[in-house]
């Protein structure tokens, strides 16, 4: 029965993939950054509500919960797509490029959006034969540092939800080959924000002041040596400061500097050191040149830890698509954040890497560059994937 049901859904998919492939050069061309997703959710809402979806919207943000519903019976599973897109300016020669000056869907959610909907039309237009319900999570605002998951999480997109699968364009795997991996799979996602504060002086005379750079300089030296000489080999960690802030002319000591950095683990219970480890470096810096501080640090998104029954099942339906030789074992976790870790907190899933290189369509290059690009080929392989894993959750939950 669901073998049969897969395959009326992978018909389906093969005869709307160049309709799906419209979709996402549409959503590439009006690429929208993190919290102004308008245009991208009612591209959403109009095609799934044509499909009969039930649509719930938010006030406060342009996230989309579809639901495809079977014999009255809510969801049990659910395929999440983030849509946002970065502040990059596109340099790629393809004709679909961006339209909006800055903004590029540099990161492939243009392509998890267009994979989303055309697993929804493909599941719809099989409704009949379908043993269960499907929720679709359009998720807001992936790519900012508060992470638009907690939104969903909180607008019940989890309510009633046993299981959920998603999946992230990947350039350094080959079009028709995935990559997945059992535990943590990519790291948490911690900020921070640290505030020197010194005495400003004429730059001539720098013994009547306390020098905010300097001393920021020495803390900066040592936090970098946290994980060095702080931190076991043997559990990876990151602390980078991505910003620094400070001075007014160069003939001023300077008295304020602001430095905003994260800090990426894959060990919780490194993850709650590096805090105090980098307040103790500040702290020991500042008391010792006469400068004082100020340290925030937040908790942001957890590590991602897939499920291993939830990785069983995309390995298995996807090593029947692509061949078992085209399904790749990651093994080692990546010390990227991503906030499809929060809904794995709540409910089992997994989270997979659909390869999108090819080399003859320059599609090989990394996430966050100006010339990314997915190859279009690889999204009926996301499809065929997303739509035979839920299939099989909810063949075994019957």
């Amino acid at each position: 029965m669901k073998e049969m049901i897969k395959k009326r859904v992978f018909s389906t998919i093969d005869s709307i993939n160049d309709k799906v492939i419209e979709i996402r050069h549409d959503l590439h061309m009006h690429p929208e950054l993190s919290g102004q997703e308008e245009h991208t959710k009612y591209l959403v809402k109009g095609i799934l509500e044509m499909q009969g979806y039930t649509i719930r919207e938010f006030d406060d943000h342009y996230g989309l919960i579809a639901d495809l519903i079977i014999d009255e019976q809510p969801p049990r599973v659910a395929i999440r797509a983030d849509m946002d897109a970065l502040p990059i300016a596109e340099q790629t020669e393809e004709p679909y490029r961006s339209k909006k000056d800055g903004v590029m869907h540099a990161c492939g959610h243009d392509s998890h959006t267009a994979i989303a909907i055309g697993s929804a039309i493909a599941l719809a237009e099989n409704r009949d034969h379908l043993q269960g319900s499907v929720r679709f999570i359009f998720q807001p605002s992936e790519e900012s540092k508060e992470g638009g998951s907690l939104q969903m999480i909180e607008g019940g997109a989890l309510e009633g939800i046993e299981a959920i699968f998603g999946l992230h364009a990947y350039p350094y795997l080959l079009t028709g080959q995935i990559g997945y991996k059992y535990g943590v799979m990519m790291a948490s996602a911690d900020i921070f924000t640290i505030e020197i504060f010194g005495k400003s002086a004429h730059g001539a005379r720098p013994h009547e002041g306390v020098d905010a750079i300097l001393v920021t300089a020495m803390a900066v030296n040592s936090l970098n040596h946290i994980v060095s000489r702080r931190i076991d080999p043997l559990h990876p960690a990151v602390i980078t400061m991505g910003t620094i802030e400070g001075g007014r002319a160069g003939n001023i000591i300077c008295d304020h500097v602001k430095v905003q950095g994260t800090v990426r683990t894959i060990n919780e219970a490194i993850r709650k050191d590096i805090p105090k480890l980098m307040e103790e470096a500040v702290r020991g810096i500042c008391e010792s040149m006469g400068a004082t501080y100020k340290f925030d640090y937040v908790f942001g998104q957890p590590e991602l830890i897939n499920d291993k029954a939830m990785v069983d099942i995309v390995k298995s339906e996807a090593e029947k698509i692509l061949g078992p030789e085209n399904c790749i074992d990651l093994v080692d976790p990546v010390m990227g954040g991503e906030d499809f870790s929060e809904y794995l907190q709540i409910v089992p899933g997994t989270f997979f890497r659909l390869g999108t290189c090819n080399p003859e369509k320059n599609t090989c290059v990394p996430q966050h560059n100006s010339r990314f690009n997915v190859d279009d080929d690889a999204l009926k392989y996301g499809m065929k994937i997303l739509t035979a894993s839920s299939i099989e959750f909810l063949s075994k939950k019957e």
